[in-house]
């Protein structure tokens, strides 16, 4: 059966039919997004929901929507999503940070002309009749200098713009590279240097937690007296209030204010103001853009449903269309892996570690590693993963860790999952070889060389005489058929451990009579989905 995608709010013709297009089965209803209890009442017989601000995707929402895959929102603020829910159900959140940054790059730096020049008040004035031509003395952009905070996706537009001004351009982001500033012509600074050198300063951040009123009353102490600020970011990283009283008292020269605290905003202090520029959230809003957004959503949701690539999510990690089939099949490898150890381990894990050896180091390892813990937690909790398996991991407190390396045996490449209890510490590894199926290479720093069944049967033992006779002879009493059996040891008479395939689910009479057989230590029954 297609997958079946609902389009919430306005989506261009063009947009919608790249969902059919692509084999997705499309029900477009942009004005549901705005009926909760029709949304709803509908949801559930969706793998996909497209939208843009108006839909509110809900922790209600996102219960109700038994069996939605992804999420994707046509444009960059995903303020109208709850994350954490929908990471928790497994439920992919996909924007599209591309789309609009040279729209919204524009935008801000025509408020800076803006403000620079008071227009809109110029404007106004002009237009009533006066020629105040001595009252608008604005102030040149050229020379001056230009603090971006944030120096992302469309930061580093307004910074290209802006040295094309010859403004001087400095940047405070923590993710900036020294090297990239040096190629982008511009100047990394902390945040204290950023405000107090400036003259212009423009914010294109996130709304966090950490960047949250990044605008206060303390920080425009710290700034330059008359300074114009630029905000067609997110509404909250200003503190409007304090911006006010910084406006009135002239320490705050303009302002040029897109978004807000409150949104739709219709009424402000601010808006009282003539030193202060105000458009309604404008900043993504052209022909380009808007058309820009629609295409691309459509055109990630349609891979993603179709050919398994993710691309700009915000709760998982990005798999190309291109690697999605080299990819795939250690994909399953790591999250078998993690079903092994999910299902042989009885304590309560501290720790887990995965390493990547030879060329799954350089695949695309976050995904790998989401995979591996969505099997691990799968024995828990039965509708984890990959989404939604790291935050499972983190409430229950897991460590997690990765490590690459070069080539370091005989396999091109293979994956090692080791984790910790309080009691033990257990390993196991795998590989993929050219049929591109999972195979078991080493458990317990024991080799071996196993390919993964549906019903297995894990058995650790003492390397002693008889004892496979033993094995055979309690599963043959007990109707158990063997389909395949592997067998390792780590030296002559030392620990060893059997691999047994069986046709069906071993039930727990059999695997105790397995641990009444004197030299064995573990007798488990396991299952995967192959």
């Amino acid at each position: 059966m297609a997958p079946r995608v609902l389009v919430s709010d306005q989506l261009s013709k063009t947009a919608v039919q790249i969902f059919t297009d692509r084999g997705v089965a499309v029900d477009y209803l942009p004005d549901i997004g705005k009926d909760k209890d029709k949304l709803l009442s509908v949801i559930d017989q969706y793998d996909g929901l497209a939208i843009r601000s108006a839909t509110k995707v809900t922790e209600k929402v996102i219960e109700a929507a038994t069996r939605l895959k992804v999420v994707g929102r046509a444009g960059i603020g995903v303020d109208n999503v709850d994350i954490p829910a929908a990471s928790r159900k497994g439920i992919i959140v996909m924007n599209t940070p591309f789309g609009n940054s040279i729209t919204t790059a524009e935008h801000a730096i025509a408020m800076m002309f803006a403000v620079a020049r008071d227009l809109p008040a110029a404007d106004l004035s002009t237009k009533a009749g006066k020629w105040e031509k001595n009252r608008f003395l604005g102030v040149e952009m050229t020379a001056k200098t230009l603090g971006i905070v944030g120096c992302g996706n469309i930061g580093s537009i307004v910074a290209s713009r802006a040295v094309g001004l010859k403004m001087k351009v400095i940047a405070f982001d923590p993710f900036l590279s020294a090297e990239r500033a040096l190629e982008m012509g511009i100047e990394k600074v902390e945040l204290p240097e950023l405000f107090r050198r400036a003259d212009f300063i423009t914010l294109h951040t996130p709304l966090t937690d950490k960047t949250r009123g990044i605008i206060d009353a303390k920080a425009i102490a710290q700034m330059k007296d008359g300074v114009r600020i630029v905000n067609c970011a997110r509404g909250g990283l200003v503190v409007e209030a304090d911006l006010y009283e910084a406006l009135k008292s002239g320490k705050v020269a303009g302002a040029g204010i897109d978004v807000f605290e409150t949104e739709p905003a219709k009424e402000s202090p601010l808006f009282t103001l003539d030193n202060v520029v105000c458009t309604p959230h404008l900043g993504a809003s052209t022909e380009e853009a808007q058309e820009n957004v629609a295409l691309q959503v459509a055109e990630q949701m349609s891979d993603y449903l179709v050919n398994g690539a993710v691309s700009n999510a915000l709760n998982m990690p990005s798999i190309t269309a291109e690697e999605a089939p080299i990819l795939t099949p250690f994909v399953r490898l790591a999250e078998i892996l993690g079903a092994f150890v999910g299902q042989v381990t009885e304590d309560p894990i501290k720790e887990v570690e995965i390493l990547f050896d030879g060329t799954t180091a350089a695949m695309n390892t976050r995904a790998l590693t989401s995979a591996a813990i969505a099997g691990l937690l799968k024995p828990l909790v039965q509708t984890v993963n990959m989404v939604s398996a790291p935050v499972m991991a983190k409430e229950r407190g897991i460590v997690i860790s990765e490590v690459r390396r070069d080539k370091s045996g005989v396999f091109d490449g293979y994956i090692r999952l080791t984790v910790k209890t309080e009691k033990m510490t257990r390993s196991v590894a795998g590989t993929c070889f050219s049929d591109k199926k999972p195979r078991f290479i080493q458990i317990k720093s024991i080799n071996l060389d196993a390919e993964v069944g549906r019903h297995m049967l894990y058995i650790t033992n003492r390397d002693v005489p008889g004892m496979i006779g033993e094995i055979g002879m309690t599963l043959g009493r007990n109707k158990v058929n063997i389909a395949n059996f592997h067998l390792g040891r780590d030296e002559h008479g030392g620990d060893a451990i059997a691999i047994i395939y069986v046709d069906e689910p071993v039930k727990e009479t059999v695997l105790e009579d397995l641990r009444r057989i004197e030299g064995i230590g573990q007798a488990k029954y396991m299952s995967f989905e192959v």
